[in-house]
C-alpha cells in the first residue's frame, strides 16, 4: 500500500511565512490542507487578521490544485491552548484521510529536502495498512532559527528532534503520539522564534506553549546578537539548558542558509546516531502491543 503524501498546517497570525515553507513540500504533496480558524481565533482566544491578498496568493501558487483550505471553529473557551492545538491537529488530520501519511508541518518549518524525506517515508508504507493497531510516528531535525540580527541569524548549534508525520493521529501532545519513533534523516529549517519583538510577544501569548515559558527566556533573546552571542549559553524557552549554544548564519537568504545547512558536517545527523536512536525505539517497543 502506498498511500497519499498529505500535508496539513495549522495557520494563524503568522500565515505569511507559509510563502517560505510550502515551497519546499509542493511538488512532492498529493494535497496540502490549510486549517484555519473560522472566527480568526489562536488557541487563547485573541483575534487576528489575514489579509485577503494571502488567499490571493495561493490561488496563484496553486497551479496544480493541490491546496484546500479547511475552515472549522478550532477555538474552545474552557480547553487550554494545547488541548485546542491537539483537538485542532485531530481534526485536521481525520480530513486529510486515515490510511495515508499525516505530515504536519507549522507555518515557520521549512524542510531543506522534501524530496528526501518522502523517499525515505515510502520505505515505511506497510504501516498504513493497520494504522490504528501499528502506529508509527516518524521525527526528522530541526535546526532551530532563533534570531535575526544585522548581518544574519543566529541558530542553536544542534539539531533537535522533531515528529512530523504519523499514520494514526491519537496526539497526546503536539504532533506526538503513544507510539515507537522512526528517525529519519531530514533537516527542517523552525523559524519559531526569529521574528519581530511584537509578533515574537504575540506568539508567546498565544501557542500550544504559553503555560511553561521561562521567565528569563525572553530577557535573553533581546539581549543577545552577532557580536555577544558568544558571552551567552541556555537558551531553551522551557528548560534552558536544553539549547546549550548558538550559532551565526552570516546571511538572511534561506535558499543560502539551506546550502550551508547541507554543506555542513557539523549540522549533519550521522548514520551510527541514527542507527542507535531507531533501535532503541525498536526494543523499546518491541514487546509492547
Amino acid at each position: 500500500m502506498s498511500g497519499k503524501i498529505q500535508v496539513g498546517y495549522l495557520v494563524s497570525y503568522d500565515y505569511e511565512l507559509l510563502k517560505n515553507s510550502i515551497p519546499t513540500i509542493y511538488n512532492e504533496a498529493d494535497n496540502v490542507f490549510l486549517a484555519i480558524d473560522i472566527n480568526r481565533r489562536t488557541w487563547n482566544g485573541e483575534n487576528y487578521v489575514i489579509d485577503d491578498t494571502f488567499f490571493e496568493w495561493i490561488e496563484a501558487y496553486d497551479v496544480e490544485k493541490k491546496i484546500v483550505v479547511y475552515e472549522d471553529n478550532f477555538y474552545v473557551s474552557n480547553l487550554t491552548t494545547m488541548e485546542c492545538e491537539i483537538r485542532e491537529r485531530k481534526m485536521l488530520s481525520e480530513k486529510m484521510g486515515i490510511g495515508n501519511w499525516l505530515i504536519q508541518i507549522d507555518c515557520d518549518e521549512y524542510f531543506v529536502n522534501f524530496q528526501h524525506f518522502v523517499k525515505e517515508l515510502s520505505k515505511y508504507n506497510s504501516y498504513l495498512e493497520m494504522p490504528i493497531r501499528k502506529p508509527i510516528q516518524i521525527a526528522a531535525f530541526w535546526l532551530i532559527l532563533y534570531k535575526y540580527t544585522t548581518n544574519g541569524i543566529l541558530y542553536v548549534d544542534k539539531p533537535t528532534k522533531a515528529i512530523f508525520a504519523t499514520n494514526s493521529p491519537n496526539y497526546t501532545v503536539g504532533r506526538r503520539i503513544k507510539a515507537q519513533t522512526i528517525y529519519l534523516n531530514s533537516m527542517i529549517l523552525h523559524e519559531s522564534l526569529s521574528r519581530t519583538e511584537e509578533a515574537l510577544r504575540f506568539k508567546l501569548q498565544n501557542w500550544g506553549h504559553n503555560s511553561q515559558i521561562n521567565q528569563e527566556f525572553l530577557n535573553k533573546w533581546l539581549i543577545v546578537d552577532e557580536d555577544n552571542y558568544h558571552q551567552f549559553e541556555d537558551f531553551y524557552y522551557i528548560e534552558p539548558e536544553r539549547w546549550k549554544k548558538l550559532g551565526f548564519f552570516p546571511t538572511k537568504n534561506m535558499n543560502e542558509v539551506k546550502k550551508w545547512v547541507e554543506s555542513s558536517k557539523n549540522l549533519s545527523i550521522s548514520n551510527t546516531s541514527l542507527f542507535f536512536k531507531n533501535g532503541g525505539q525498536w526494543f523499546k517497543f518491541l514487546f509492547k502491543k
